[in-house]
This record gives structure tokens, C-alpha cells and sequence, in this order.
């Protein structure tokens, strides 16, 4: 059996752009094993269908500042191959894609089957092979260097160098474990929070920009700002979505069960106090209901939040009394919700956790342990928040990888 230059397993973001930069650098005998019957599916469900590529953050040093794990190491890869790189990538490709307000990069047909068709029409162009329903059970290092690459059907492979694209599937830190890797264990990133908060579900549906909320456990405060989005179960939106990967191992380790604070006005105690008291001589005939001292509430959250604090919504601003106008301070500046679990469809798609980064050379992306072996995507302890971070990581380490292979397989032939 003849080997193949490099075998890639893993058909996602990252493993076929590893393939395709290794095939496009000189690589001539590459294979993509797939463990499932199809490439590319979480491209194809990511941003509902549309598939966030990337994120319009052009500068490296702003670029890792979204990464809440491994960052460091990014940023020396950021600065060969980044968002901008990415975005002229694909372009250059035949893929038309746009730039949205809040910097996130989709396909201009908002499409992600446009981004699998690019992708796989790029690789098969440079006759890389694809193999699904290949589940790797086993990879050997053999004497010669090379490696044995077994299947469940127990069909082989040989080749001389792979790229491990297995994502947060837990067969692929098995891999690497058994080549001699420790693995970071892998919690759920990116999800949202439950919450049995009497009357909530009566705001679902109701968002608002730029809020800020808050988590402290273990002695630690974790903070964000962003869009606040209520749902009948609890919270959710980019606010929530960055905080929970922010404090991801923490969330973890406390079940998933702690107070959120939400600071409902970026104004302080005492500007409100101010506001409200300007609103009872002012607007003193007007009830509370249609005058709020937030213009970023809804009216419907208005109601909750009067309700909450047993203040009746039908009250005119005169009638407002002192200890009245405390707990309406109180609750705008920090309102506390007691959290009991994540979100109920398991939206994480992101896991903190893999493969050990300094056991890694992010230059090349090749094992410090197993010559031969390069890892990209998710399958590393590095993760970013939501926005397009994570398809960047796979983007920009899956390059990586290609191209130091086509460099090791360059060396070898000109021996």
C-alpha cells in the first residue's frame, strides 16, 4: 500500500483548509478522513444556516483579545495568517462575502452551503481525496516514522504525517492521548442561561444593547458588556453568549448554578437618583408605566422589573416615596438572577478544552511530542467567543499546518 503524504482527520473548517493549503503548497497524496456521512457539518448549521466565517477584527493584537484560552499563542499566527487573510481567502476562491455592523463576515447569499461548496470544490480541484463514514479508532507510529491509521470497519491507511481535525469529539483527545498528549478536559463554551425567575418568560422576545452583566465566583468577578436578549427560559444574546465562554471552566466547577447581576442603566446610583427625582417634580402627574427613567427598556420589561419590586406600575411619578425610589435604583443598577443551568437545546457548539497548547509549536502547529502529528481547530485548548473567533482559529491554525507540511514534505524530497 502505497502511503499518502498526509491524511487529515477530520472533515470540518479546519481540516480542509489544512488540506487544501497543503495541496495548493506541493503536497501531492493528501486524504480527508470523515468519521460521519458528511464534510462540513457544523459549517453547515452554524449562524443559523448562514455560517459566520470570520469577524472584521483586522489587527492581531485585537484579534486575540477574543480568545479567553490560548490566545498568547495565537497571536504570532494571527500575524501570518488572520481575518484579513481570510476574507481575501475566500474571496479569491469565487466566495462573496459581507461585512455586518457588529464586524461579523458572512457569505454575501447568506448561505453556508455556498462556503462547504467552495471548500470542497477547492480541495477536490487539487485532487485531494475524501473518505466519510471513516471513523479512526487507532493511529500508530510505525518504525519508519510513518503512521497506521485504522479505521472501526478496520480498514487501514498509511501515511507519513497527520493533521488532527477532530474538533471537540472526544475521539480525536483519545487519539491524541494515546500519542502520547494530555488533554485540558473539555467543558461546554458559548451557551445560555436558565433561569426560574418568577413572570420572565412574560419579557421573551424583548433585547437590548449594550447591557452590562456580571458573574463572581471563586473569588473571581467576570464581566461583559452586549446585547441582552430575554427568552422564555432564561438569557441569551451576545452578552450572555461571551460571558458564559469567559467563565466557562468556573460555570463548570459550580454546576452551573450562580447568581447573574444586570445593570440595567449605565448611569450610577447617584445620577439615577437624580433622574428619578427630576421625573417626580417634572413629569410628577405622569404614571410610571409611560415615563421610564431608562429609555432602553421595553415597556414590557418596565412592567416586570416594577413588579419585581412590588411597586405599582399605575403610580405617578409624584407619588413615588423615598424607600420606593431606592429599590427602583437597586434593581436598575444590579438586579440579581439565580441561575440553574444552561440553556435547554444545548446551543454550545464550542468546547474550553483539548489538547495541551504547550505541547504544540504554534508556529508549525506539529506535536512537541509526536514528530509527524499537527493539530488544528478545536481539538486544541483554545477557544473564542461567539462572532466568527472559532472559525477563525480553524482558519488560521488549519493554514499553518498545511503549509508546514508542504515545507516538511519539500525537505524530505529535496534529501
Amino acid at each position: 500500500m502505497e502511503p499518502f503524504d498526509l491524511a487529515v482527520v477530520g472533515g470540518g473548517a479546519a481540516g480542509f483548509m489544512a488540506a487544501i493549503t497543503a495541496a495548493e503548497n506541493g503536497v501531492k497524496r493528501i486524504i480527508i478522513l470523515e468519521g460521519t456521512s458528511k464534510f462540513m457539518e457544523k459549517i453547515r448549521i452554524s449562524g443559523g444556516g448562514r455560517c459566520n466565517v470570520t469577524n472584521a477584527t483586522w489587527i492581531p493584537n485585537e484579534l486575540v483579545e477574543n480568545y479567553p484560552r490560548g490566545g498568547i499563542q495565537l497571536l504570532e499566527s494571527f500575524n501570518r495568517f488572520a481575518a484579513g487573510d481570510v476574507f481575501d481567502w475566500f474571496e479569491k476562491k469565487g466566495l462573496k462575502l459581507k461585512i455586518e455592523e457588529d464586524l461579523r463576515v458572512f457569505p454575501v447569499s447568506n448561505s453556508s452551503a455556498e462556503v462547504i461548496d467552495c471548500l470542497r470544490k477547492s480541495a477536490l480541484s487539487k485532487n485531494v481525496e475524501l473518505l466519510t463514514k471513516f471513523f479512526v479508532k487507532e493511529i500508530l507510529k510505525t518504525r519508519d516514522d510513518s503512521f497506521n491509521i485504522s479505521s472501526l470497519k478496520k480498514e487501514k491507511i498509511i501515511t507519513k504525517n497527520i493533521i488532527l481535525c477532530t474538533g471537540g469529539h472526544p475521539s480525536g483527545y483519545k487519539l491524541a492521548q494515546n500519542l502520547g498528549h494530555n488533554i485540558v478536559k473539555p467543558v461546554p463554551s458559548l451557551f445560555t442561561f436558565s433561569t426560574k425567575e418568577q413572570n420572565l418568560n412574560e419579557c421573551s422576545g424583548v433585547s437590548i444593547k449594550g447591557i452590562d452583566i456580571e458573574i463572581k465566583l471563586n473569588n473571581k468577578t467576570f464581566q461583559n458588556r452586549g446585547d441582552l436578549l430575554i427568552t422564555h427560559w432564561g438569557f441569551s444574546g451576545p452578552a450572555v453568549l461571551k460571558l458564559s465562554s469567559i467563565a466557562a471552566r468556573e460555570l463548570f466547577s459550580q454546576k452551573y448554578k450562580f447568581n447573574l447581576i444586570i445593570k440595567w442603566s449605565v448611569l450610577s446610583y447617584d445620577e439615577l437618583k437624580e433622574k428619578i427625582n427630576c421625573l417626580r417634580f417634572k413629569k410628577g402627574r405622569m404614571n410610571l408605566i409611560n415615563s421610564r427613567p431608562v429609555p432602553l427598556l421595553t415597556k414590557r420589561l418596565w412592567i416586570f422589573l416594577l413588579n419585581k419590586i412590588d411597586i405599582d406600575k399605575d403610580k405617578k411619578w409624584a407619588d413615588l416615596l423615598a424607600d420606593e425610589r431606592d429599590k427602583m435604583i437597586n434593581i436598575l443598577t444590579r438586579d440579581k438572577y439565580i441561575i440553574s443551568g444552561k440553556g435547554p437545546f444545548g446551543e454550545e457548539f464550542v468546547t474550553s478544552g483539548g489538547v495541551k497548547i504547550n505541547e504544540v509549536n504554534f508556529k508549525t502547529m506539529e506535536s512537541l511530542i509526536c514528530p509527524g502529528l499537527f493539530f488544528s481547530g478545536e481539538v486544541l485548548d483554545v477557544d473564542g467567543i461567539t462572532g466568527g473567533f472559532n472559525f477563525q482559529h480553524c482558519w488560521t491554525s488549519g493554514w499553518i499546518a498545511g503549509m508546514a507540511v508542504s515545507k516538511l514534505s519539500h525537505k524530505v524530497t529535496n534529501q
